[in-house]
């Protein structure tokens, strides 16, 4: 096997090899945004431009180029570009937020812990399913009722009515947990029942500290309630895989958040 002979201007020029090139970067760089900087961007603007990479090489292969071994250059505008892009990608999560939306009133009773339990623990049933053995989630953990997994072991039964009581007490502690990770004017003013139940199932799914930390986490607390629960869609992987039950779920979330959203008059 041997390289062909103007290898080195191929790998610096032509257009093909440059869609391998940004390909490779919106792969990694959503990543490498979220370890550095706290940044969960949203995966759908990587998936267009992952798809917008492909095409570019798709086309590029079939452009005649007339590459010269002499002139090893770099089309220097697909860098300049792809800078544009990235810089694009991450000024729409550190923009000012919007205006923060009216909230429909509600009576006190409905902002209760009863009231979004009344709507959490439904849903996370629905979606977590009930197993009274343990097994093995998707990722390899082993987990038993509805999605609990500390202390786990494989072999382990429950009932179905201490899963059920089970999973209302974790919900209320997860609720709580998360509640710190919220301002005061969020907890007065912008949880609704149905957005508290929203983000205690998404705090269930992803853990306390994913959740707190998140996107959608802090656009809510600085007052973009709806920049905050499109966030929560964000969150579709599971061992590095988007899951379509992530998908649907993060989905029924996100509407479920929305509810009680009215237009700033």
């Amino acid at each position: 096997m041997r390289f062909v002979p103007n290898s080195r201007t191929i790998i610096a020029r032509a257009h093909s090899m440059w869609a391998f090139y940004l390909g490779l970067l919106f792969i990694w760089l959503p990543e490498i945004i979220y370890l550095a900087a706290g940044i969960d961007t949203n995966p759908r603007v990587w998936f267009i431009l992952g798809t917008v990479a492909i095409l570019y090489g798709i086309v590029g292969r079939l452009l005649d180029q007339s590459i010269d071994r002499s002139k090893v250059e770099s089309p220097a505008w697909i860098a300049g570009l792809a800078v544009l892009v990235v810089g694009a990608v991450l000024w729409s999560d550190i923009r000012t937020p919007a205006p923060e939306p009216r909230l429909e009133p509600l009576p006190v009773s409905q902002t209760a812990e009863s009231a979004t339990m009344g709507v959490a623990v439904p849903l996370v049933a629905r979606w977590e399913g009930l197993r009274t053995e343990a097994y093995l989630d998707p990722v390899g953990v082993p987990t038993i009722c509805y999605g609990h997994t500390s202390g786990v072991r494989l072999g382990d039964r429950m009932s179905e009515s201490q899963c059920q009581a089970l999973l209302d007490t974790e919900l209320r502690d997860y609720r709580a947990s998360l509640h710190h990770y919220f301002t005061p004017q969020t907890i007065s003013g912008r949880l609704t029942p149905y957005r508290d139940a929203a983000y205690t199932s998404f705090a269930y799914n992803v853990g306390t500290a994913g959740a707190g930390g998140s996107t959608a986490t802090r656009r809510l607390n600085a007052g973009d309630i709806a920049g905050g629960c499109e966030a929560l869609t964000w969150w579709n992987k599971a061992g590095g895989r988007v899951m379509r039950g992530l998908v649907n779920r993060r989905a029924e979330e996100r509407d479920l958040c929305l509810r009680g959203l009215g237009t700033r008059t």
